[in-house]
């Protein structure tokens, strides 16, 4: 892979497909449909001549929660890129709602690759003509170099007791998760809720959509993304409950030690984030072997590692094995497959008109 890395762009100046950098910490981070950028650098070197004035730039368009797993994860690819070129790479990053992520790159920001919440967001830019077909075989585990799964996060104490999803349609529990219709982590959050009420009622979906429409009922905020969702509940202290990324759940719990906790609920959902070249983009940009690379160095141990740290579950087994003091590993967990797929469950559950909009409107 490395003597691949050679074929990519060398531009001069500073590019202007960059508007501008925002630096967000975690808790502070405002998520109203807007589109958060960060960039950077593979820091200073000290090559002489005109290479020394060379740059690349990469932008990487992922969904809300990655932002400190990117940020950290750009350095150690910086680090591993410098070690075969002499060219400064600046990567560039964009977050929010995995949905209106992938929207964005429809209508015209100009990724080279995305690292979206679901595969659904991907394949809507595949539609587009911007990824050419395949791209799930492309990398391994269907293109999904880490996973997560849906937990709550309750305040120090547990209060209100919510032990599992039929907690959460109690009547006066505040129920904090972001919008399906633009967030991929709450579409997640759905298809667990629906998995857990699937089992308990034998299948019967008119009872299962019952207590849908009460769980959605008890909403208070439905944020545009999983981050405004954490803000609300954390830094406005709305809600009893956030229906969260387990890796969310645990940054607030590191950033704010002794008040909050987790619960783990007794099913839950295998969410597996997605991963992509965005073909037509960098081909145009030539950066199609640095996306390439930039992606293929997610599944490194050095990266899986960090992903570890950041509280996702690394795909491979003996790294994954690493955290298990800090992973349950033997959850109940369902997968996308128990749905027909993205493409069936996104239809059913997801497109106006569908499921979710008729349980939303009947619950409130």
């Amino acid at each position: 892979m490395d003597k691949n890395l050679n074929w990519v762009r060398r531009r001069k100046g500073q590019s202007q497909r960059m508007k501008k950098a925002v630096h967000t910490s975690f808790m502070t981070a405002v998520m109203i449909m807007v589109i958060l950028f960060g960039i950077s650098g593979c820091g200073e070197r000290s090559n002489s001549g005109s290479d020394a004035q060379k740059e690349i730039e990469l932008l990487n368009v992922s969904y809300d929660p990655t932002r400190e797993f990117y940020s950290q994860y750009n350095e150690l690819f910086c680090q591993y890129w410098n070690e075969h070129h002499v060219e400064e790479l600046h990567i560039v990053q964009s977050h929010g709602g995995s949905g209106s992520q992938a929207r964005s790159v429809i209508e015209g920001n100009e990724a080279d690759v995305v690292t979206l919440a679901l595969a659904h967001d991907i394949t809507a830019i595949e539609n587009a003509g911007l990824i050419d077909s395949g791209w799930m075989e492309e990398f391994d585990g269907d293109s999904s170099p880490y996973t997560s799964t849906i937990v709550f996060l309750v305040r120090r104490g547990n209060e209100k007791h919510i032990r599992d999803w039929d907690d959460l349609v109690k009547e006066g529990i505040e129920v904090i998760t972001p919008n399906p219709k633009t967030s991929g982590g709450a579409c997640w959050n759905f298809l667990a809720a629906w998995a857990y009420w699937q089992e308990q009622n034998g299948g019967a979906e008119e009872k299962t959509r019952e207590a849908m429409a009460k769980l959605y009922g008890n909403v208070q905020v439905l944020d545009s993304g999983a981050r405004g969702a954490t803000n609300t509940f954390v830094e406005n202290g709305q809600g009893d409950v956030l229906i969260a990324w387990e890796n969310e759940a645990y940054l607030v719990m590191k950033e704010y030690p002794d008040q909050y906790e987790m619960v783990t609920p007794s099913v839950s959902i295998l969410a597996q984030p997605s991963v992509a070249v965005v073909d037509k983009n960098a081909k145009e940009h030539e950066t199609t072997e640095l996306a390439a690379a930039y992606l293929e160095y997610l599944y490194s141990d050095e990266a899986q590692r960090l992903a570890g740290k950041n509280y996702y579950r690394p795909l491979k087994k003996d790294i994954l094995q690493e955290f298990s003091e800090q992973f349950q590993l033997d959850m109940n967990l369902v997968t996308i497959d128990d749905f027909g797929g993205w493409d069936k469950a996104y239809e059913t559950y997801f497109q106006d008109g569908a499921v979710f909009d008729q349980i939303y409107s009947e619950g409130k």
